[in-house]
Order: structure tokens, then sequence, then C-alpha cells
């Protein structure tokens, strides 16, 4: 039996509303999608990375320092269709469809989601969640949380606070984080489906998959420095304060 072939692929928009350019925008000398891609790379499980954008600038910033990208149209309405396009190029059994706004990214993170599909022939997707500590996320629609049934697979995903406590039960609220893992023909063939009415609701491609009756195998991170790894970057003011968590944490490294 071959190996199977797990590839990265970071999708990398140059216009974006909040901060046109985000791709390339600097992080302390390197390029935020330098910083993504670099991290990447050391994951176990992949064999290859790759950006997949629909700017002539991203590609040239990426093959400058020494990656690989594919150009795609521009005409992606989401991440997910931009993947699809991309993978038609690229030899691969199962593909990651990895964050371009966290350039903190743990690379752990990616073996840990996508060891399930490895494990699992008949698991087509998968993704991750970590319980959330801020209690100020709880009620924040740009914090997307996740119940999964008892063998570890999605029940539903929503920009609510999910579950709704109607008594004094303790229990954990779990964010959902935006790292996905699937077989190359799903993703093919999720990408080809019709948007449904949950996902236009929400605003959550996810729940796509749900409505039309696959399972998302959704695993927990045992990454422990969450805040940083699951930093993302989508504003003027995200950038520097990534500028000042990655000057931070390198005076404790070196401290």
């Amino acid at each position: 039996m071959s190996a199977t072939t797990v590839v990265g692929i970071i999708p990398a928009r140059y216009a974006s509303t909040r901060l046109p350019g985000k791709p390339l925008a600097p992080i302390r000398g390197r390029s935020m999608i330098q910083r993504v891609y670099e991290r990447s790379l050391e994951s176990r499980v992949l064999s290859q990375v790759w950006v997949a954008t629909d700017d002539t600038r991203i590609v040239e910033a990426v093959e400058g320092f020494g990656g690989r990208a594919v150009m795609t149209s521009p005409d992606h309405p989401s991440g997910t269709d931009r993947l699809a396009e991309a993978v038609g190029a690229v030899d691969a059994d199962i593909v990651v469809n990895i964050q371009g706004d966290q350039p903190f990214m743990e690379p752990g993170m990616i073996d840990e989601t996508v060891q399930p599909l490895l494990d699992d022939p008949n698991i087509p997707m998968a993704t991750v969640m970590h319980p959330i500590v801020d209690e100020r996320d709880l009620n924040d629609p740009g914090v997307v949380k996740v119940v999964v049934d008892r063998a570890g697979f999605a029940l539903y995903f929503s920009r609510s606070l999910l579950p709704y406590p109607r008594g004094e039960l303790a229990h954990d609220v779990y964010e959902h984080v935006g790292l996905y893992v699937y077989r190359k023909s799903f993703l093919l063939e999720i990408a080809a489906m019709e948007p449904t009415p949950l996902e236009q609701i929400e605003m959550l491609e996810q729940l796509r998959v749900l409505e039309h009756g696959y399972r998302i195998r959704v695993v927990e991170s045992r990454i422990e420095d969450k805040a940083f790894s699951g930093f993302s970057v989508d504003t003027a003011e995200d950038l520097a304060r990534a500028e000042t968590m990655l000057r931070d944490r390198r005076k404790k490294v070196s401290g």
C-alpha cells in the first residue's frame, strides 16, 4: 500500500477589506504569509505546502522566500472554493486548509487534526477546537463555537453561545479553530454543492457539510499557548498586537 500524501494549502487573497495586502504585511521583518508558510513546513505530516492566491504580488513574494504558489481565480466566494481549484494541480490524498492570517500557528495542530483521517479511512473531514477561557469570547459572534457528540463528531457550529446554559451544570464551551482537513475527493465534492440555508444564516461554510448529512471529526487540541498560536490578524491593530506578542514571547524564551 502506498503512503498517504498530505499537502497543506494556504489560501491568500490580496484584497482584504479591513487590511488590504494582508498576506504581505510585515511582522518583525517577515511577511505574514512567510511566517504561516514556514510554520506549516514544521508539520510532521505535510509532504508539501502551497499558497493559493489570486494576486501575482503574493506569488512573487512566496517564490522569493523559496515557497510554492499557485494562481487561482479572483472570483472565488470562499477559501474552500480557492482550495478546490488549487488542488486540481496538486498530487494529494489529504488536503489541509491552513489559515493565512494566523502567523504563529502551531504546526502540531496540523498533525493532531490530520491524524483521524490517517487512522480511519471512513472519516472524510476533520477540524479542531479548544476550550474558551476568556469570558468575553462566549458572546462574541466572531468566535465560532462547536458542540460534538460522544465520538467527537460535530453536532453543530454557531456564532451564538453553544450550548446555552439554562441551569448551573458546569461545562466547557469550545471555540472552533478554522483549520480544516479533507480527503481530496471530498473537498471537491463539497465545493461543488450549493450553499445551504444554515450556512448562509450563520455565514459558516462548514455547516454545508452537516446539512448534507456528512460527519466532521473535531479534535480537541492539546496545544498549550492557544492565545498565541490561534491569534488571527484582521486589522492594523491586530498587526501591531502581533508584533508585541512576538516580541514578548521572544523575551520570555531568551530570559
